[in-house]
């Protein structure tokens, strides 16, 4: 399991012009069963999502090909993650790494 951190690099200006391939990059990764949730970080520097099911490497690749990465709008981090404890809600993320 993974949190992508992607942080604006100060290009906010250029946001619009890749906004719609960027939507549309991640729409992918949930279609591809890659992403569980996506969104802003609260406190505008960027935006966060949740990963699961791809190894690193696989995912790497799949960040690289975000059109606001490829343009240098947001610098992205890959955090792995290794639950060892989990509210029984999220159960059916057991195994999905």
């Amino acid at each position: 399991m993974y949190f992508i951190l992607l942080t604006f690099t100060g290009q906010n200006d250029r946001l619009a012009e890749f906004l719609d391939a960027h939507k549309a990059w991640v729409i992918q990764g949930f279609e591809d069963g890659a992403f569980l949730m996506a969104g802003a970080i609260t406190d505008g520097e960027g935006n966060a999502i949740l990963a699961v099911g791809e190894d690193e490497e696989t995912l790497s690749a799949r960040v690289a090909q975000d059109p606001l990465v490829a343009n240098g709008i947001v610098v992205p981090e890959i955090i792995g993650i290794a639950p060892s404890l989990m509210d029984p809600r999220l159960d059916f993320l057991r195994g999905a790494e």
